[in-house]
């Protein structure tokens, strides 16, 4: 048996085993638990051999493919967002996916994202690199696979402005330049019918179509009217605003395209246009994004909205359909405040209303069967496979008892795995954008938790704490401000103190929430901190104030009062607290600077207190470190700590990050890791101290068994940005990670040995050579 063929035989032998996770099967002993959804999610894209074979991205690194039609999907993940998606047209279990950089903002803030191209010859279930930017001089921006033959691959290849146009003629191991775009690139599509020897290709560009004839001569057509461009949008990936397909009679496509306030059609390739007259309202209809089937271009769907600021006698949102090339249109979704009849969705449009998702901003239409259609928006896919008489959300499921479950869709940013101590299969996740979640069945179900919370401080819950001595009383932490301490939430010049939040407490297992923030001003709280030793009636509890510094209270979260003496930044950036087992505070203080300086206002601190907070002490960093992210202490030694740091990225590479060890309370460190530079958090395992994990922003978990001496990567765990590891209080031998856009993982503390990670060999991905693989 050749090697390509056992490794496939042995990654469907673990199938049966992976299928007793909710969601969509996985090749590991890992699962993603959480309701599904949230996050944005783009680029729709339907196999041309099976409708029921699709992927979806996310703004969040992540990707995710589906087998049966939606029911189920899988997290992959190839180190960033992707940028587009191309199914093979030729063998049916091969795919390209592209991998897009991370907006310059991100730059400092966060890892960049790598930008490759990578293949799958096993529909997806393991993925080699053919391609980087640097391999080739130049970003591709769009890519095409000869219909007839899959070793011939068409591309353009951007470098500054400038567009190329390349071929490769060995499954993208050499390419060459046959032609420059002067309008750009976006999609490439291959007339079917047109000779092997002499491919007539179209070339949509920003306002026109550039095309290739059988001759090898080129040609522009006329631009489309009022366009401004079809460029990437703001996040890096390729944009929804056109599509076209061949009809069975071939010859020229049928193209459709949104341009400013229009939609565009043209039936001759790109030569002429005329304007798609969407359905005359009394509101204009906006459209946002454009797909046709490319096999059945007379039929197309439009995502559109009320413009913003119009002064509209009615506001609402959906997609409209056309099956006669745009001449005629019937709103098949058309929602307001409240949802349409025939859109059945998950929980997202009952807690929020259908208004959180909004109009779809990208929409993919099945190749071989115009009537399937998936729209996906900021928080939810939808699907239709009846042509648009009915819509139904495909990222969660709903269960009898009112509660949802995953389908394997998760695009959702936590902070904690929090459970009751008087009943551990009452877990909660603490989630942005989409708050508190609980589960009553040990995380097998879940259902939103906040209930009493302000309405505006719904958005992010960043921490809850239950007191272990008295049933159902807990705190949490809440705001209306999500994705601290990332310097993006206040790199304009926004001040932290005007971030809203405060402090909540439940008195039922945090079922339902009562603000309890007295004498505390609006502020986002991060974290909340109980001492256990203080009396079960007067409890001492700290919070830290993001912007605002640490708060105290003394009869269990009634009333607050600042705690800031010794703290020198005038607008403390607090984010978290930690106790040693000898009452000694902790408090870190998070880096405000985003630029890779050091030495300035910016940099962050880590703070001590011996007086319950009264007095506070600067602890020296480790040289070259300002970015400190978590801080973990040995319950038998507190002068033993471990501190995670966030990299700073001066020029080209990350430096002062990763893990640091100090044996005498902060007075000295050393580097315990630095093969991670953006570690978020570090974990000590309740159970045995020696036992320590990490986990960052570079597709890693990490674990120690020798207090931190030396680390292991937890094999398996690869989603691009994790937060923090919680050991699972039910079964030792078992983790919880939570994640920036990639839900919760749980999985084995050592990792999965045999795990099958998406990217076949990490060495091979992340090497300055290109690697090829073809058929195998």
């Amino acid at each position: 048996m050749q090697a390509g063929t056992l490794r496939q035989a042995l990654l469907f032998a673990l199938l049966p085993v992976a299928l007793a996770f909710d969601g969509a099967p996985r090749y590991d002993r890992w699962e993603v638990i959480g309701p599904g959804g949230g996050g944005g999610i783009f680029l729709p894209t339907i196999s041309p051999h099976d409708a029921n074979l699709l992927l979806v991205s996310c703004d969040m690194t992540g990707a995710y493919i589906s087998h049966d039609g939606g029911r189920s999907w899988r997290m992959f993940n190839l180190g960033g967002p992707m940028a587009f998606f191309v199914f093979d047209p030729v063998d049916p279990k091969v795919i390209y996916a592209k991998t897009a950089a991370g907006p310059p903002s991100m730059k400092h803030d966060r890892p960049p994202s790598s930008s490759a191209l990578f293949r799958s010859v096993d529909s997806g279930i393991t993925w080699r690199r053919v391609r980087t930017d640097s391999d080739t001089g130049g970003s591709l921006s769009s890519l095409a696979v000869d219909p007839a033959d899959s070793k011939v691959l068409y591309a353009a290849s951007q470098t500054d402005r400038a567009y190329a146009f390349q071929v490769s003629t060995d499954w993208g191991k050499n390419w060459r330049t046959v032609a420059d775009l002067r309008d750009g690139a976006v999609k490439i599509f291959i007339d079917p019918l047109s000779a092997p020897s002499g491919r007539t290709i179209y070339v949509i560009g920003n306002s026109s179509v550039s095309v290739r004839n059988q001759d090898g001569s080129w040609r522009i057509g006329t631009p489309v009217p009022g366009l401004e461009g079809l460029g990437a949008n703001d996040h890096g990936l390729q944009p929804p605003l056109v599509s076209a397909g061949f009809d069975n009679r071939g010859g020229k496509p049928i193209i459709y395209t949104v341009a400013g306030v229009g939609v565009f059609v043209s039936e001759d390739g790109g030569q002429t246009w005329r304007r798609a007259l969407l359905p005359p309202l009394s509101t204009p209809l906006a459209p946002v994004a454009v797909a046709t089937s490319l096999g059945h271009p007379d039929v197309a769907y439009v995502s559109y909205n009320t413009p913003r600021g119009h002064p509209a006698v009615e506001s609402f949102f959906g997609v409209a359909k056309t099956a006669d090339r745009g001449r005629t249109w019937k709103l098949v979704w058309k929602e307001s405040r409240s949802s349409a009849p025939n859109v059945h969705d998950s929980w997202i449009s009952e807690r929020f209303g259908p208004g959180w998702g909004g109009n779809p901003f990208d929409l993919g239409v099945a190749p071989t069967n115009p009537d399937i259609c998936y729209g996906t928006d900021s928080g939810r896919t939808m699907r239709t496979t009846d042509g648009g008489a009915t819509w139904e959300g495909t990222y969660a499921n709903g269960l009898p008892d009112g509660t949802y479950t995953t389908t394997g869709l998760d695009v959702t940013t936590n902070y904690g795995v929090h459970f009751d101590p008087f009943d551990l299969k009452r877990m909660f996740i603490s989630y942005t954008d989409i708050g508190l979640f609980r589960s009553e069945n040990g995380g097998k179900s879940w259902i939103n938790s906040t209930t009493g919370v302000p309405d505006r401080w719904v958005n992010t819950t960043y921490w809850i704490a239950f007191d272990p001595d008295v049933r159902g009383r807990a705190w949490g932490a809440m705001s209306a401000t999500h994705d601290l301490p990332r310097p993006k939430m206040f790199a304009h010049g926004s001040s932290p103190t005007s971030f809203e939040g405060g402090v909540c407490r439940s008195d039922d297992g945090a079922r339902t929430w009562k603000c309890s923030s007295q004498g505390m001003p609006e502020t986002a709280v991060t974290h909340i901190l109980l001492d256990p030793n203080s009396p079960t009636n007067a409890r001492v509890l700290y919070a830290t104030g993001f912007g605002r510094g640490v708060f105290k209270s003394t009869d269990g979260g009634n009333h607050w009062e600042p705690k800031n003496a010794g703290i020198r930044e005038k607008e403390p950036l607090a984010w978290r607290l930690v106790r040693g087992v000898n009452g000694v505070l902790y408090l870190l203080v998070a880096r405000r600077s985003d630029d890779g300086s050091i030495g300035g206002d910016g940099d962050g601190a880590l703070y001590r207190s011996a007086d319950g907070a009264d007095h506070w002490t600067r602890i020296r960093l480790p040289e070259g470190v300002n970015g400190p992210h978590g801080l973990g202490m040995d319950p038998k030694d507190s002068q033993r700590l471990y501190l995670a740091a966030w990299g700073r990225r001066p020029k080209h590479h990350a430096i002062g990050g990763g893990i640091f060890l100090s044996t005498d309370g902060g007075a000295a460190w050393r580097q315990a890791l630095d093969k991670d530079q953006h570690v978020y958090d570090i974990t000590v395992d309740p159970r045995d101290p020696r036992i320590l994990y990490a986990c960052g922003f570079e597709a890693s978990a990490w674990r120690s068994t020798d207090r931190g001496e030396s680390w292991q990567r937890i094999r398996g765990f690869n989603f691009k940005w994790g937060h923090r590891v919680i050991p699972d209080p039910v079964d030792p031998n078992k983790i919880y990670i939570t994640t920036y856009g990639g839900s919760v993982w749980h999985g084995p503390a050592e990792g999965d040995s045999n795990a099958q990670e998406d990217i076949v060999s990490s060495e091979e991905s992340s090497s300055a050579t290109p690697v090829y693989a073809g058929p195998s």
